[in-house]
């Protein structure tokens, strides 16, 4: 078969192949091979965001208390310290503070003195917080299966490891 017929229906094409196909009008000689990844990357993060925000209104949180819970709710206890806290969150010993005071407030968690160290502090989860964080997470989840439903579950299994490779050269260079 020549590279002139078709196999069948041509794809339909998705805005990102409209604004390449524009970018090879005006600029012919730019390589547009890294937008055909990553600009999709970005508008399915849109969509993601979109989906993680109606689960968290859903669930009556907002997306760092979602953050903060679910810390919590990992923990085979469902306590950490404040530091341990703000490193899965990612956030400042100071922004920890601020929140867990504006979560104890809501009632969805409670601070305690740490039994092995009678200076330091854990962050409990209410019951409350528990039905929050797994409401959303429910809902999340429930959410990422439609926006995953145009791939079968290899295709899935494919882009995670692909996506995994990407990730990991971010998140641990190589060194020298």
């Amino acid at each position: 078969m020549s590279p002139q017929e078709s196999t069948g229906p041509e794809p339909e094409q998705d805005e990102v192949d409209r604004i390449i196909s524009g970018w090879a009008q005006a600029l012919p000689e730019l390589d547009t091979q890294p937008m055909a990844v990553l600009s999709r990357l970005t508008r399915l993060a849109r969509y993601l965001d979109a989906a993680r925000r109606r689960a968290f209104v859903q669930a009556g949180i907002e997306g760092w208390e979602f953050d903060m819970l679910a810390a919590l709710r990992r923990s085979p206890d469902g306590a950490l310290s404040p530091g341990a806290l703000g490193a899965q969150t990612m956030v400042t010993s100071g922004t920890v503070t601020a929140r867990v005071d504006k979560l104890v407030s809501r009632g969805l968690v409670r601070r305690e003195r740490n039994p092995d160290d009678g200076r330091g502090v854990r962050v409990h989860l209410e019951a409350d917080g528990i039905t929050r964080v797994d409401d959303a997470i429910t809902a999340l989840v429930a959410a990422e299966a439609t926006l995953l439903a145009p791939l079968d579950e290899a295709e899935q299994q494919t882009l995670a490891q692909q996506l995994r490779l990407l990730l990991l050269a971010f998140e641990h260079p190589p060194t020298g």
